[in-house]
């Protein structure tokens, strides 16, 4: 197969086009025409990896559970399922914290500049200060009564709930393991189906992964450029690209092993 029908390149030269083409349009004038005919685009994609997101969750962790043979290899999973969580928070923080120490975005800012961005985004800050107050006055197990869903329909309604899905996903799946297999069978072949139907569905939608990419892109460069390639615009900007090389670049690769 040749390089350029390879998805992950596709979704790559889709995140260099949306560069050049953000950049054309903010210097030209047509920021508008982005913003109205090519950013919608980039929100349908987003919107649909939201749409499955929560089935995809259910469907795959209560097949993944009630299918193992024993509940050890459950406790063994979730470890090595915490490892790499940790670990890749952990990278998370450290390619953060070297991209804004060494581009230093701050600095390119001017003065009246700066000051209007502070006036801009002074509620934001303060409502982020009160909630990280009213966070360090919990107490030390109220991670663990979060975790816990108090209605599993609701929870499934709002994607910042996905560890309250998880934790269904995972008790459900617990209990089937436990149930005779005969009782347990009608379910494991309901969520079998519907995982591999949602399996489907990410293929589809990985498809349409380059046009979004590359409106997304787009947009966020007329949106914090606003027809104007200044200071401000390279200042936010090195702050927000690596962002997106992070989010692209793993799930094209993503793509390439549901394939397989």
């Amino acid at each position: 197969m040749p390089w350029y029908k390879k998805l992950h390149w596709q979704i790559v030269l889709g995140l260099v086009f949306g560069v050049i083409f953000g950049v054309v349009t903010t210097v030209t004038g047509y920021g508008w025409f982005t913003d109205d005919w090519v950013t919608p685009f980039g929100t349908i994609f987003i919107n649909l990896l939201k749409l499955i997101a929560v089935p995809l969750i259910l469907a795959s962790l209560i097949t993944g559970v009630a299918s193992l043979s024993d509940l050890k290899k459950l406790s063994r999973i979730g470890g090595k399922t915490v490892g790499l969580y940790l670990a890749t928070t952990a990278f998370a923080i450290v390619i953060g914290l070297l991209v804004v120490n060494i581009l230093q975005p701050g600095k390119t800012v001017p003065p009246e500049m700066a000051a209007q961005l502070q006036e801009t985004y002074q509620d934001d800050a303060s409502a982020k200060e009160e909630a990280a107050a009213a966070a360090s006055q919990r107490g030390p197990l109220q991670p663990l009564v979060d975790m816990v869903p108090e209605n599993v329909i609701g929870a499934a309604g709002n994607n910042r709930n996905m560890l309250q899905v998880v934790f269904f996903a995972i008790f459900a799946g617990i209990g089937l393991l436990m149930l005779p297999k005969e009782g347990a069978a009608p379910l494991l072949a309901f969520f079998s189906s519907l995982n591999d139907l949602i399996i489907k569905l990410v293929e589809i939608i990985m498809l349409g992964a380059p046009i979004g990419v590359f409106a997304l892109i787009a947009g966020t460069i007329t949106s914090i450029a606003q027809d104007d390639l200044g200071p401000r615009f390279w200042g936010r900007s090195s702050a927000c690209f690596p962002r997106w090389g992070i989010i692209v670049l793993p799930s094209s690769s993503d793509s390439s092993s549901t394939r397989r």
